[in-house]
């Protein structure tokens, strides 16, 4: 279900709605449903780090790639 942002045409609020199907969202803030859909821009997450490096987390490694690739802190493994 995508989420879409909107501002409403008639009080200026805007505000985010999970649409779903053919659900016609109205502005939470007046009740009206005069809406103008925002362009928005989808987030993207990518990890140069393997989730739960505690070498990176802590601080005790800046390198790109963690965790005995790059840094040698390999005894955090």
């Amino acid at each position: 279900m995508p989420i879409y942002e909107y501002v409403c045409r008639d009080c200026d609020h805007e505000f985010e709605w999970l649409l779903r199907g053919k659900e016609k969202p109205a502005c939470p803030s007046c009740g009206r449903g005069h809406l103008t859909k925002k362009f928005s821009v989808p987030a993207a997450h990518t990890a140069t780090t393997p989730p739960g490096c505690p070498a990176q987390q802590t601080g005790a490694c800046t390198a790109s790639s963690c965790c005995g690739r790059d840094c040698g802190m390999t005894d955090f493994h």
